[in-house]
């Protein structure tokens, strides 16, 4: 039996920008995604903890070092710049393999810096 667990978190990220005009996803900061063992493509649930909304997407490269945390498309209109999100990927596992699976979390900083 395969389930489905928490593979990785970034958790209370802040948001650096919205932008309506783009085709969709979320741009993250590289390193923050190499601390999340996160993947450009992956798809990614994302929570806003300002405003209680709940969705999909997936994940596009930033530029390393700086900081973005940019929402991107129709997810725009769910954020505002300065909102804090967490960010979450899963997995699917063997029922005994995910009884003793640790999942990646990350606490960035107020600058979205992996501490």
């Amino acid at each position: 039996m395969l389930i489905e667990v928490l593979k990785s978190k970034i958790h209370c990220a802040r948001v650096t920008e919205a932008n309506l005009n783009y085709m969709g996803s979320i741009t993250l900061d590289e390193d923050l995604m190499d601390a999340a063992h996160l993947i450009a493509g992956e798809k990614v649930q994302v929570v806003n903890n300002n405003n209680g909304a709940r969705f999909d997407t997936y994940v596009i490269r930033g530029e390393r070092g700086s900081g973005c945390v940019c929402l991107n498309g129709a997810a725009a209109r769910l954020v505002q710049v300065d909102d804090v999100v967490i960010i979450m990927s899963y997995a699917q596992m063997d029922f005994e393999e995910a009884k003793s699976f640790k999942p990646w979390v990350v606490f960035p900083d107020e600058n979205n810096v992996v501490k």
